[in-house]
């Protein structure tokens, strides 16, 4: 009697390629426009068809932040496109949505919130093992001269690798 063994690792690696981490969408913008001190990882809660649309790739954070309210955090102003194969029970694609972070966290990041300037913002909607994960930051808005030293350094930096490519 032969046993198959080459079709079930063939399901594995479509498995193992399945949950994969995978970055939806990002929020290029944010690091152009804040000081980014640190990054937490928090899950967000989602129905049905709002996952369906994820996956697909219909979402934007760009105009998105968060906001601690009593204790509990909450995404407002993200962007998740209707699911086209949905039905009338399709979700609102502007609607706030709660952000799940440990008790822990969301004391640690109203402390860090409160000082003067401080603020949240999504740098990141990723899918981890088939779970929706926003990666938060905890940000300093940039003043006109940073965001001109950014780019300057930006500039400066592909004028070098330009050089280095033609060297080579």
């Amino acid at each position: 009697m032969a046993t198959r063994t080459a079709p079930a690792k063939a399901t594995q690696d479509q498995n193992d390629t399945r949950r994969a981490d995978r970055v939806v969408t990002s929020n290029r913008r944010a690091f152009y426009e804040y000081h980014v001190a640190e990054t937490v990882e928090v899950g967000i809660v989602l129905s049905g068809t709002e996952i369906k649309s994820i996956r697909e790739g219909k979402a934007t954070i760009s105009e998105a932040y968060a906001r601690i309210d009593g204790d509990e955090l909450w995404l407002i102003g993200a962007h998740i496109a209707p699911y086209r194969h949905g039905s009338h029970a399709n979700h609102d694609p502007d609607r706030t949505r709660k952000l799940l972070a440990h008790k822990a966290q969301v004391r640690d990041l109203r402390a860090q919130i409160e000082q003067k300037g401080m603020t949240l913002v999504p740098l990141r909607l990723t899918l981890r093992r088939g779970r929706a994960k926003i990666d938060l930051g905890v940000a300093r808005g940039k003043k006109l001269y940073d965001k001109r030293a950014s780019e300057a350094e930006r500039e400066s930096r592909r004028d070098v690798e330009r050089a280095l490519r033609e060297r080579a």
